[in-house]
């Protein structure tokens, strides 16, 4: 998948963009308590999981 879509997702919906990079694991979860506590947070971990 095109980086910048994952990038554009990893910022609108964090948890998106870690599915379809990661698929469904232990990324994901994290990911959503991360955007359940505070979002930023979320999408901090999307960007970095979607850029690495």
């Amino acid at each position: 998948m095109n980086k910048v879509v994952l990038i554009i997702l990893a910022i609108l919906l964090p948890p998106v963009a870690v599915f379809l990079k990661q698929g469904m694991g232990k990324d994901l979860l994290i990911n959503l308590l991360l955007c359940l506590i505070f979002f930023f947070p979320g999408m901090i971990h999307a960007i970095w999981l979607t850029t690495k």
